[in-house]
């Protein structure tokens, strides 16, 4: 049956063990460097844990490798790939080709999302290359995605939930052109969340400042079926800055989403076990700037968030009135005390304070500074739901069958577990007729199928014996808990394990001269375009190389088409007539547009 993963992000340790728990097949994680996300680095010792727990489940852990380095730097790269593959990852992923020319362990690599890969001709190198899996371009349609999967046989995956960015990921220099800080080395500023104005070569503003560029959040969760259909059989969410709470949120939302979609069809999930939460999961009610599936069916609209970059959560209402201390809403239903309230100020600057208490319709809350009669109130934080997430003791089983039989010596406990893992315990024990025999066998059943504290559950015991005898309880406890330690000990044997590396060949690269945009850094990187067949590449943006005046970000987000200033619209200026981005320190971008791509690409000044 074809195989479905649900991937989530772990920040941290506590994160990790979350999604595994809520239901996730896998999990990505960053180790002390060299990670996308440099300040969700991890060590070793707490990425091992999580693999121990993992594989318990038969979940695999990814370790997040997916930087540009320096020739300084590969050495140790390297030397961290060994230490992730005796911590017992799963699979590496990787932005920096330099890597592949050296000797790793023979972990099955996974093309980051950075390695911008949106064509067939990119996805089959790649795959040619030695790359087990690859991370599409989160721009992509459907039709897209279809056409790649179509083309190869790699595995695919996908982002469907969480913050995007603006940019082509790998192809964003703005963080790196403005203050040093680069995105292809884990350490992006997040420019695209600042205040710009919008403005023409003569400094007039054609649109008040705002968050130009900020996009709303990605949620993929009602188009999961389609994506399998295109040939998706990885989801991925992203969140490695997020906490454990979001994470479990999330994460069981997915697993609800894609158990609904499994159930009856020829597919599976990639793991074991069944998720036991004592939360109902609401992606409303975590982080989130709104919700867009992108371009996953075209161009719309409805992807961008303007008017603030940062959570504003359910809408409440209006205030009717406001009074010293409290303001009315038309209605308050279903606030509580302690709950986080926010609000567009006179200036549309998003401001924010807590309740303190709610009677009624009338809200008392901590500060009254900013809120006026008629303003828009939301809620962004549901005390009580966020203290039930905290507090979850969710769990992740797996349903095995247990059987007891009588053994010339005693008697043995064979289990069989859902994936048919077998394993057997005997203990020699005395023998006595149970003169009660329903009482027998009631206590047989309590002790024998009491897993409560392991990683399994009863799907159904069978006594497999002439006469029923009576077993003393601390007999049973015994069998129980060694059939227990023997089951452990045969899925980890017969755990699927894969392998994969690089391969040394001369397959020829789609593209035969390399720019800025393609992020070599090092030699070795060099070493491996040209031997698959580069003639002319460009050193990274990182290598120092100035760009005043070149480009520094690309994006399918246009915005023309969002200001509805789109050329392909009758009466509507020439693309060719400049727009510029100014910022709130006095730093001008200029907007190029790229029509017949519907590409908007933006240039440092």
């Amino acid at each position: 049956m074809k195989k479905i993963e649900l991937l989530a992000p772990a920040g941290n340790l506590d994160a990790g063990l979350a999604a595994i728990n809520c239901g996730a097949d896998a999990v990505y994680i960053g180790a002390g460097r060299f990670g996308a996300r440099a300040a969700a680095g991890n060590s070793l010792r707490d990425i091992e844990k999580l693999c121990r727990h993992a594989h318990k489940y038969w979940g695999r852990v990814y370790g997040a490798l997916n930087t540009i380095l320096t020739d300084a730097e590969l050495p140790q790269a390297r030397q961290l790939t060994i230490r992730l593959a005796e911590a017992g990852i799963d699979g590496l992923i990787i932005q920096d080709v330099g890597l592949l020319e050296l000797d790793l362990p023979r972990l099955p690599l996974i093309a980051s999302t950075q390695m911008h890969n949106n064509t067939p001709a990119k996805v089959a190198f790649l795959e040619k290359a030695g790359f087990s899996r690859v991370i599409l371009a989160r721009e992509l349609t459907l039709e897209q995605i279809r056409d790649i999967r179509q083309q190869v046989g790699v595995e695919l995956e996908f982002f469907v939930h969480g913050a995007l960015c603006v940019c082509y990921s790998g192809q964003c220099y703005m963080s790196y052109a403005i203050g040093g800080r680069s995105g292809n080395r884990g350490q992006c500023a997040q420019p695209c969340r600042r205040r710009y104005t919008l403005e023409d070569a003569d400094r007039k503003i054609v649109r008040k400042p705002g968050y130009l560029l900020s996009l709303k959040d990605l949620n993929l969760s009602e188009h999961l079926g389609e994506l399998v259909a295109a040939g998706i059989t990885s989801f991925k969410i992203e969140g490695r800055l997020k906490d454990a709470a979001y994470v479990a949120n999330i994460v069981a939302w997915y697993r609800r989403k894609l158990d609904l979609l499994l159930d009856g069809a020829a597919l599976q999930k990639s793991s074991s076990g069944s998720a036991v939460m004592d939360f109902s999961s609401d992606p409303d009610k975590t982080f989130n700037r709104g919700y867009t599936i992108y371009f996953l069916k075209g161009r719309s609209k409805e992807m961008a968030s303007p008017d603030t970059p940062a959570f504003t959560g359910a809408y409440l209402g209006r205030v009717a009135k406001t009074g010293r201390a409290s303001f009315l809403l038309h209605t308050a239903a279903g606030l509580h005390n302690g709950d986080g309230i926010c609000f567009f100020d006179r200036k549309k600057i998003l401001r924010g304070t807590n309740i303190n208490t709610v009677q009624g319709r009338e809200v008392f809350p901590a500060k009254m500074a900013g809120i006026e009669q008629g303003m828009e109130m939301y809620r962004n934080l549901d005390q009580r739901f966020a203290k039930k997430l905290l507090k979850s003791r969710s769990k992740r089983v797996i349903g095995v069958s247990l059987q007891l039989q009588e053994t010339p010596e005693g008697f043995s406990v064979c289990a069989v577990d859902e994936d048919g893992n077998e394993a057997a315990f005997a203990l020699a024990a005395g023998k006595q007729k149970a003169e009660k025999r329903a009482a027998a066998r009631a206590t047989i059943e309590k002790q024998l199928a009491k897993l409560g504290e392991t990683d399994f559950f009863c799907t159904g015991l069978d006594i497999d014996s002439a006469a029923v005898f009576f077993i003393p309880v601390a007999v049973l406890n015994a069998l129980r808990r060694g059939v227990a330690e023997a089951r452990a000990r045969v899925r980890e044997k017969n755990r699927p394990v894969a392998t994969g590396g690089a391969r040394q060949n001369s397959v020829p690269y789609p593209e035969a001269e390399l720019s800025y945009l393609a992020n070599v850094l090092n030699s070795r990187a060099e070493d491996f375009y040209r031997r698959h067949g580069v003639k002319h590449i460009e050193r990274a943006a990182e290598s120092g190389i100035a760009l005043g005046g070149r480009k520094v970000m690309t994006t399918k987000f246009c915005l023309r088409y969002q200001l509805d200033m789109c050329t392909k619209q009758a009466g509507v200026a020439d693309a060719r007539q400049p727009l510029f981005l100014a910022d709130e320190d006095g730093r001008r971008f200029e907007l190029r547009f790229n029509c017949g791509d519907c590409v908007m690409e933006i240039y440092h000044v």
